[in-house]
């Protein structure tokens, strides 16, 4: 770096550090993030469905850490190392979830989260092997019935499972194969039977100020086999039927259970789901680590104040001529107003991020829980939202260049930023339009904070006002980044050809 370049840093940086209010007021920005953001963690307090009110919701966890939803009626017998489980699924009925499903499993013990692998057929998606919660394949299409019933085959050897179908029990088709890392030891048996669940029906939306409304209705379905049969290597017994986590639906829905009639044939009801828990209306309680940084949002309002007033300042007591007397280069004197407001800015929120989510989950702990994430998932959060401060107020910079004056400049960007964003999260919008808000408009950068995946097979509200971004995380981040870009080419070139 040359040492023009150096001192034009230097002389900004100076200028910054020197202005008590601009250092008070960042100072101010990282501190109501963390407080607003622990202030909601503290506040947070849910219970899952089947336990006591004054029982913090922990829910189920996959063998990866996910939280999951673990609730299906399971008709079982151990089965040892080697061996398998064949039927023929002739009905799926009763439930309207097109993803109400029925099949056969083969799972490390009855206990929630366990690993498993699972074959089935569902109500409109074909047949599926889904394992472990949040891998799934896709098998033939199409329901199944009396006329068109199809025949499952589930082997195990080891720790690998292997599903294939059938239309006539004799030519068999693979699905896929699982390797299941949570299994027991080859001397362990595991359970294998059939399986039958529900997941509840996310109702149609309902339309209140333009915004989504969305609730879940408890289904039931009921699956019916024959020609069941559990053999190599599969220990002697009675099947057992138990139901598999908390029973969603009550009685409202009919009863959940099993039938084993004289020819061999069974029929299993059940209700709930197999599947990661995605948050939203059926979130079972859970949190967010997005929660934890709600006070991003005042922060910003600060953020911007900051960035405009970096340069209108210098217009409002003259000191801009003094500026550009001292660096003629008027882009390179802004672009080094750019780095080092974005510079400082970015320093501040970063460990501010990182307070608000660490103190957000452990304040949680004890009234409920946060979605685990990975640990790559969290950094990308922290650093992301501090890279989205920090650009923000490269933008009022930007902004406040253009138009030479604070409150104009601070409105123009709170109108960019935060503004399309209430509009789009907060059910003033119809899902459309405040889709396509946060894909054009600088506040997509508030994407970089998600982090709960969808899942095709787990019906759910993946809409802004639960939290979900129409962009992937770096996607939202970088139209910010390009409107930031753009609005600084275009106050350099009004800089360069306007006088001061």
């Amino acid at each position: 770096m040359s040492a023009p370049v150096l001192r034009q840093l230097r002389a900004e940086w100076t200028k910054f550090r020197t202005v008590r209010g601009w250092v008070i007021g960042l100072g101010a920005a990282a501190l109501v993030t963390v407080v607003v953001g622990v202030l909601s963690a503290q506040t947070s307090h849910a219970t899952c469905p089947g336990q006591r009110p004054d029982q913090p919701c922990t829910g189920p966890r996959a063998p990866g850490g996910q939280a999951v939803t673990d609730s299906f009626y399971f008709v079982h017998r151990p089965l040892a190392d080697h061996g398998g489980l064949t039927v023929r699924v002739t009905s799926l009925t009763g439930s309207p979830a097109p993803w109400a499903k029925t099949g056969i499993l083969v799972k490390a013990g009855t206990q929630q989260g366990s690993s498993y692998a699972a074959l089935m057929v569902t109500a409109a998606h074909g047949v599926r092997l889904q394992h472990d919660f949040t891998h799934d394949t896709a098998g033939a299409p199409g329901a199944v019935s009396a006329a068109s019933p199809r025949w499952l085959r589930l082997t195990r050897s080891g720790a690998t499972l292997t599903g294939e179908e059938s239309t006539d029990g004799t030519h068999w088709t693979a699905v896929g194969t699982a390797r299941l890392t949570g299994l027991p030891s080859a001397s362990a048996p595991v359970q294998a039977g059939l399986f039958t669940t529900s997941p509840p029906l996310t109702e149609a939306s309902r339309q209140r100020y333009g915004g989504v409304n969305s609730t879940d209705q408890a289904t039931r379905a009921t699956g019916t086999f024959d020609h069941v049969t559990l053999n190599g290597g599969a220990t002697e017994g009675a099947w057992r039927g138990e139901q598999i986590g908390g029973d969603i639906a009550g009685e409202t829905a009919g009863p959940s259970g099993y039938r084993e009639q004289s020819d061999g044939s069974f029929t299993v009801s059940g209700t709930g789901d197999i599947a990661p828990n995605v948050g939203g209306p059926s979130a079972g309680g859970g949190e967010t680590i997005e929660r934890s940084l709600l006070g991003t949002f005042t922060g910003l309002i600060v953020v911007i104040v900051i960035g405009t007033t970096f340069i209108t300042a210098e217009y409002r007591r003259g000191l801009i001529r003094t500026t550009l007397t001292a660096s003629p280069r008027r882009g390179r004197a802004l672009a080094a107003k750019a780095v080092v407001i974005g510079a400082v800015t970015f320093a501040a929120a970063l460990p501010a991020a990182a307070a608000a989510v660490l103190l957000g989950k452990w304040l949680v702990r004890p009234n409920g829980f946060t979605f685990p994430v990975t640990a790559l998932t969290q950094v990308r959060v922290i650093a992301g939202t501090a890279a989205l401060l920090a650009l923000c107020a490269v933008l009022a910079l930007a902004v406040g260049a253009a138009l030479r004056r604070s409150v104009a400049a601070v409105t123009a960007v709170f109108a960019a930023t935060v503004v399309p964003y209430l509009l789009a999260t907060g059910s003033v919008l119809p899902e459309g339009p405040a889709r396509w808000l946060l894909r054009i408009t600088p506040a997509a950068g508030f994407a970089i904070q998600q982090n709960m995946p969808r899942y095709g097979w787990v019906d759910s509200t993946y809409t802004p006002a639960f939290g979900y971004f129409p962009l992937p995380p770096w996607g939202g981040l970088a139209v910010l980044a390009a409107w930031t870009a753009a609005a600084l080419c275009v106050a350099s070139v009004l800089l360069r050809r306007r006088d001061v």
